[in-house]
């Protein structure tokens, strides 16, 4: 299920973006070929209006075909490589710039139909997360802690304290109240992947306050706003060395982190998506041949020369970006696989 998940929400972040390419093309009037979702064998296809619409095997990717965009196409004065740097650097601009709109009405439509959560302070079990102590031990969702170890706790904060005091290694005691039944589980609590104190897997109930869509949709700016630069931010350490490579995910990682999010909720699902649309968008524009970010500079490059560069030499460029590419996503996701047998 969390594959299908993962797929569906890289599919719909792709068909995002590459409509955006191909309204703006359209727009201008450059004739597009192809419309495609996913990469290699095509498993089926439509044509309406001149365009094939078209669904490949591998949906990590998607690509507009148009004219004057490939090495020997540049007959047609229509074309992309014919157009003005300013119309190409709009048509190459426009499919990262829609998943930066796509996760602002993601979250536009979070804060405006399904609410913020805010937790409850009771002691009561909101979400027990799969494979961790609480969960073999027995806890469940709606479970009201009584006591830790025989000490009573009244509320969420005394509970996660009571835990944190536990020694590391000792078997902790939770008496437990279950739809009037009261049950005695034991558990032993563990460190987790950053966090540094001992954790038993639970999350705390929440309740969601809806908010009015004006106040909504200036919080969906100012969150799109904030978490692009955050990715810019820990881009910038990762070029500059203070993050390394390998903390990098790529498909298998992503559809882990998918499949965690779930357990938390639907809401945290939909976070999870606008956060990738806003790093989709960020890594096209970067200026690596064969990506979005490219195509502006030749095209600024263009501007300042007045002429545009020999489509040999940039369909060479864009070749070598296309390779460099293949082999950071088998890189990255040779490291997912590593760090899922390391658990």
């Amino acid at each position: 299920m969390t594959i299908i998940i993962t797929l569906l929400i890289i599919a719909v972040l792709i068909l995002v973006h590459e409509w955006g390419h191909f309204v703006t093309a359209r727009k201008i009037g450059i004739p597009v070929y192809e419309f495609s979702l996913g990469f290699g064998y095509k498993l089926l296809s439509v044509t309406r209006d001149g365009v094939e619409y078209s669904l490949r095997i591998f949906p990590l990717g998607g690509f507009v075909r148009m004219a004057g965009e490939e090495m020997g196409d540049n007959e047609d004065p229509r074309g992309f490589s014919n157009r003005t740097p300013w119309e190409k650097m709009l048509v190459s601009f426009s499919g990262p710039f829609m998943n930066f709109v796509l996760a602002a009405v993601v979250f536009i439509l979070i804060y405006s139909a399904i609410g913020i959560p805010q937790p409850i302070n009771d002691p009561i079990i909101g979400k027990v997360m799969k494979n961790n102590p609480a969960a073999q031990a027995g806890l469940m969702e709606g479970d009201r802690v009584l006591s830790v170890n025989d000490i009573k706790v009244s509320t969420w904060s005394e509970f996660t304290e009571q835990i944190a005091a536990n020694p590391e290694g000792r078997t902790l005691t939770l008496d437990i109240d279950r739809g009037g039944q009261n049950l005695i589980l034991e558990m032993v609590p563990v460190k987790t992947e950053g966090n540094d104190k001992p954790t038993i897997g639970v999350i705390s109930s929440v309740k969601y306050e809806r908010q009015g869509i004006i106040y909504s949709i200036k919080m969906g700016m100012v969150q799109t706003y904030t978490m692009t630069i955050m990715l810019l931010q820990s881009l910038g350490l990762l070029i500059t060395g203070g993050a390394s490579a390998n903390d990098l995910a790529g498909p298998v990682g992503i559809t882990k982190l998918v499949g965690e999010v779930a357990q938390i909720g639907g809401v945290f699902v939909l976070n999870f998506a606008a956060f990738l649309s806003i790093n989709l968008g960020l890594i096209t524009l970067l200026p690596i041949p064969a990506l979005d970010g490219s195509k502006i500079v030749f095209s600024l490059v263009e501007v300042i020369r007045r002429k545009p560069i020999d489509p040999e030499k940039e369909g060479f460029i864009n070749w070598l970006g296309f390779m460099f590419l293949m082999l950071l996503i088998v890189f990255v996701t040779y490291n997912d696989i590593i760090r899922l047998i390391k658990g």
